[in-house]
């Protein structure tokens, strides 16, 4: 069976272009024995993509040139040969970016579209929404009347982190790259300010002025001068999470910047990264406490859905601009 994959044709040097993807024809071999046929439904694109695309070591081995790109996808089975999988069943995995595929049976998670939403176990019940959950309640640890600063409000993983904040009775304020995303932030997912970092006339002033009582807990998806600005007033005993830092991802020389260590040690302040796959083991139970926030209301969610698999290279490139609110998926 003949079909349509897109592969990394050469690696990005700075900001990726389009000229970094290839479409390209494959044929897909014979089912094995455990072996699934897979249509994907939605694929998810994610900014710690960006890093894969280097020939460098990291916590997740690089795409290679001349290769499918893979990432979140949840797709329909349309054939089966495993006996844990029937025709029509839906499952989440890491597949390559291409209109059908075979997998190994083991590697897929059945999901119940019944309790939510297909696309969802992409975002809110998948990567973004676990990722939110671990990084604030394990590392971030936020208490009733404290205040929490969310870079990246606006995206995927920024929304669900500002929700639970507020469930656990947090000052919540974020910072986001558009008018239109801090209304969004405030009118339905109830942050108490949101700052537009493109826009401000003075970044320190104004997050001084939404925090006043300090910063006591910061999730950080971003990096660069938005950290440097929050650091400057993190309390005694804050604690710093390091999720992201986007605003680095397309750099060819690291950036100097504000040396803050000193900071950490005055004001006894824990500042630790981690990568969601740390949790493995206990997805299971984030993922039924999501649910519930979900179907009780007290979760909402934002996707930008493009269609198209041919949206693919467009859908990521649009993560460094700001183009997503959100959750950034392709429906095929």
């Amino acid at each position: 069976m003949e079909v349509t994959q897109i592969v990394l044709a050469s690696r990005p040097k700075g900001n990726p272009t389009p000229e970094n993807f290839r479409f390209e024809k494959a044929e897909l071999p014979a089912l094995q024995e455990g072996q699934v046929l897979l249509k994907p439904l939605y694929i998810s694109v994610d900014p710690y993509m960006r890093g894969r695309m280097n020939d460098a070591k990291s916590y997740t081995p690089p795409f290679q040139v001349d290769a499918p790109l893979e990432g979140g996808v949840v797709a329909k089975v349309v054939e089966s040969k495993s006996e844990a999988l029937q025709p029509g069943d839906v499952v989440l995995g890491a597949l390559p970016w291409a209109t059908q595929t075979v997998a190994d049976g083991k590697k897929l998670q059945k999901i119940d579209t019944n309790l939510a939403p297909a696309s969802y176990y992409l975002g809110i019940l998948g990567m973004p929404g676990l990722t939110a959950f671990f990084g604030l309640l394990d590392i971030g640890q936020p208490k009733e009347g404290e205040t929490m600063v969310v870079s990246g409000a606006a995206g995927a993983v920024g929304m669900v982190v500002g929700q639970i904040a507020k469930l656990k009775g947090c000052r919540v304020v974020g910072l986001a790259g558009s008018d239109e995303k801090a209304e969004l932030l405030k009118k339905e997912f109830g942050y108490d300010e949101v700052i537009n970092y493109k826009t401000t006339q003075n970044l320190r002033a104004e997050l001084k002025a939404a925090c006043p009582n300090g910063v006591d807990v910061y999730f950080d998806n971003v990096g660069g001068e938005i950290t440097d600005a929050v650091i400057s007033l993190i309390n005694f005993h804050a604690r710093l999470i390091i999720c992201g830092q986007i605003a680095h991802y397309n750099d060819q020389q690291p950036q100097l910047g504000p040396r803050f260590l000193p900071l950490i040690l005055t004001r006894s302040a824990l500042i630790k990264g981690f990568i969601v796959s740390n949790y493995h083991t206990r997805f299971p139970e984030a993922m039924q406490q999501l649910a519930i926030w979900v179907k009780e209301g007290k979760l909402h969610y934002k996707e930008t859905i493009l269609d198209g698999f041919e949206k693919l290279p467009d859908a990521f490139l649009g993560l460094f601009t700001g183009q997503n609110q959100g959750k950034m998926l392709v429906k095929v």
